[in-house]
């Protein structure tokens, strides 16, 4: 098993429960992340970065080295966010999630397929409920989730007839480090959006009610490690109810709900 787990995150708390479950879990970090908290663990830390061809050829040579038969799951990271309005976007911003959030998960398997197949291993992608509903100030994010969920819809029937799984994990609100990088971002002073700045700046620094990353691990592994896991895994607060509106519901209900929550009437005063 192979993913990115900084301390504290998604992937940290996956490589523990992995590890419970006696797999050999192999983590990536990018260099100036530290590493203790999963070498203590008895868990491999390796240092690469998803957006370069190198760093995942050279860690797929270190993992080819490391023998085991439960080294069958590759995870991809939950991926990185940049909360913004769609019509005040920094496109540069977006091209650096999409290399991570999308081009990312590409590269992996792109260099780790033969692995996989050998082993008729599992490709576990990290997706979330951003991709499937309207979310306000996440549609950049939203967009590489939802990429990522149709790119591994397709995958996983070109796979199937080759022995490797290909599960979609739907996350809701989890607590993860992934806002961080969000902390402290203002609207420009000349967006449209102006009238919203305050709640913007309240929305980038909220606390949501979130499901741990401990719950969200158990979850996540009890799913993959099924003989026949589900194509889609939904997971993680939000989820039932995103899941419900999105199969019964029409889309133009988000609309009006997230209107609702993030007063965007007030930009018709």
């Amino acid at each position: 098993m192979s993913f990115s787990c900084g301390e504290g995150g998604i992937g940290h708390a996956l490589a523990v429960e992995f590890k419970s479950k006696g797999y050999t879990v192999i983590t990536t970090l990018l260099a100036h992340e530290p590493r203790e908290h999963l070498t203590n663990a008895g868990i491999h830390a390796f240092t690469a970065d998803v957006t370069k061809d190198e760093d995942i050829e050279e860690l797929r040579h270190n993992v080819t080295k490391i023998s085991n038969d439960k080294l069958a799951v590759m995870v991809n990271n939950a991926g990185i966010a940049y909360t913004m309005t769609a019509i005040d976007t920094e496109i540069r911003e977006v091209e650096k999630m999409f290399a991570v959030n999308v081009f990312g998960p590409m590269r992996m398997v792109r260099f780790f397929h033969p692995l996989l197949i050998r082993g008729q291993g599992k490709i576990v992608n990290v997706g979330s409920v951003g991709g499937i509903v309207p979310y306000v100030y996440g549609c950049n994010y939203n967009a590489t989730k939802a990429a990522l969920h149709h790119w591994g819809n397709t995958l996983r029937v070109e796979m199937k007839p080759l022995g490797v799984d290909v599960v979609n994990i739907i996350s809701g609100e989890i607590s993860t480090n992934v806002l961080k990088r969000d902390q402290g971002r203002r609207l420009p002073e000349n967006s449209y959006y102006a009238p919203l700045a305050e709640e913007f700046a309240k929305h980038v620094q909220r606390t949501p009610h979130t499901t741990t990353p401990a719950e969200y691990a158990r979850n996540v592994v009890g799913e993959v490690t099924k003989k026949s896991p589900s194509a889609w895994f939904w997971t993680g607060a939000t989820t039932g109810i995103v899941r419900f509106g999105d199969t019964f519901l029409p889309k133009t209900f988000w609309d009006w709900m997230f209107t609702r929550e993030f007063n965007l009437n007030k930009l018709r005063a």
